[in-house]
């Protein structure tokens, strides 16, 4: 792959880096490379019981919003340490190159087009 194409990908992964830390810590913080939802701005003092399930509910929701952004958060961060590495667009599956236009509509993309089906089942 030419270097002038590998410093664009790696120029939209730096991006989409930044707009989903930014995502993330809306929603939480982040502790030794994982993500956690904190409860929002709701009143952390109060005790009656409608209060505290409201906590709860935004707690659970924030949570549910940080997964798919963690794990896409998680591969952005692979895309960039494979540039780095020299291992850049190559499939985790295969070993074939991915192609071009998949890796423009997601720079991140573990897999060919091929095992795209199969790329949520590779390890984290």
């Amino acid at each position: 792959m030419e270097t002038e194409t590998i410093t664009q990908l790696k120029g939209k992964l730096l991006e989409e880096r930044a707009r989903l830390e930014s995502e993330l810590h809306d929603l939480g913080w982040e502790e030794k490379g994982e993500w956690e939802a904190d409860g929002g701005d709701i009143d952390h003092t109060a005790t009656e019981e409608d209060e505290v399930a409201d906590r709860i509910e935004e707690y659970e929701e924030r949570s549910s919003e940080i997964d798919p952004l963690e794990a896409q958060w998680k591969n952005v961060k692979r895309a960039l340490q494979k540039i780095e590495d020299g291992e850049y667009g190559v499939c985790e599956i295969s070993g074939e190159e991915i192609e071009m236009d998949r890796l423009e509509a997601n720079p991140s993309a573990r897999t060919c087009k091929a095992h795209m089906e199969s790329e949520g089942e590779l390890d984290d």
